[in-house]
């Protein structure tokens, strides 16, 4: 459904079906980028890959395979929605630097150089210590720089992170994380981080995934529209996006499988509890995406400027999807 606003979400990771579809299209989203892998190697990433070909065929009156800034005003002008591949892990490209490009190939343009844990390229926000970016860590961020793949820093580490921003040539993400000066999650980024992502050019996309919430599933939309413009102080309104890291209509089977893989025997429960171990309750005013439009509002109601709500509901986004998806494919 065309919409007068770019919506743009920068981190879902649903249930995919003509439901959920038709809800984003509901919601008016001209973008979503969507994780394609969690803990998969490459093999198994293509088969996700696959799926999504199929998802194309059946649904191509709402959604379509996206690849650069102008697909996103296509979808938007066609009224559908454009779907932009995303790696949370580093798995896929398993100990092969020569994968980075195949997968940029395949359609990934966000690859997490970690997932909570150590990784051959950082070190995860799990991690007891942070040793920074690994010897093949800086060399796979030159290769993601050189073909158009971003670096994701959304589960990583305070050092890994900052070191990253300060290595890569091209400026980087973190999708989906909120401030810990608002909530001190885990995964929720210091100033420090904030202030050097937004010097640098990069991204931070907000995250209504109740374990970054402050109350959690009983967040107020107004809290959370006052911490988006509280960011934007610190970092500069250019430099802030929505990634909602929804995970719509998910059995709670996925979110143990997320947390442990198959890297531990132990039951791990990451941000949950044994008492509370399945996915969280989404807060009232965020339940799917036909509540998009509920961020323009609050955000509005809280001060914010029209120009700057724009900003913030997709064309910041849209802005770096121009400069980072293309490759510069000069000689090494």
């Amino acid at each position: 459904m065309a919409h007068s606003s770019l919506y743009i979400d920068a981190l879902q990771y649903n249930n995919w079906s003509e439901k959920v579809f038709k809800q984003i299209n509901a919601g008016g989203l001209s973008a979503i980028h969507v994780t394609i892998c969690y803990h998969e190697d490459f093999q198994e990433m293509v088969q996700n890959v696959i799926d999504w070909n199929r998802r194309f065929e059946d649904y191509a009156e709402m959604i379509f395979l996206g690849k650069t800034a102008d697909d996103v005003r296509r979808a938007k002008s066609e009224g559908r929605t454009a779907i932009f591949f995303g790696f949370q892990n580093c798995s896929p490209i398993e100990d092969n630097i020569g994968l980075v490009e195949i997968c940029h190939q395949l359609g990934a343009r966000f690859m997490q150089l970690t997932y909570n844990n150590q990784s051959l390229l950082g070190t995860g926000c799990y991690e007891a210590n942070d040793p920074g970016i690994t010897r093949m860590g800086k060399q796979v961020i030159k290769e993601m720089n050189r073909v158009g793949l971003v670096v994701d820093m959304s589960h990583s580490a305070e050092r890994s992170t900052l070191e990253a921003i300060d290595l890569s040539g091209r400026p980087i993400a973190i999708t989906h994380a909120n401030p810990v000066f608002w909530h001190p999650a885990l995964r929720n980024k210091s100033n420090e981080v904030l202030k050097a992502l937004g010097e640098s050019g990069g991204m931070l996309g907000f995250s209504m995934y109740p374990h970054h919430l402050k109350d959690k599933s009983d967040c107020t939309l107004e809290s959370f529209c006052t911490m988006i413009a509280d960011t934007a102080e610190v970092m500069g309104i250019e430099h802030i996006g929505i990634g909602s890291d929804l995970c719509q209509h998910q059995p709670d089977s996925v979110v143990e499988w997320m947390r442990n893989g198959t890297w531990t025997r132990e039951r791990n429960f990451g941000e949950g509890s044994a008492s509370s171990a399945g996915f969280p309750v989404q807060p009232n005013w965020f339940k799917d995406n036909r509540d998009f439009s509920n961020l323009e509002v609050g955000l509005k109601s809280v001060g914010m400027s029209e120009k700057d709500v724009a900003s913030v509901m997709g064309e910041n986004w849209l802005r770096f999807f121009e400069s980072s998806f293309g490759s510069d494919l000069r000689p090494l």
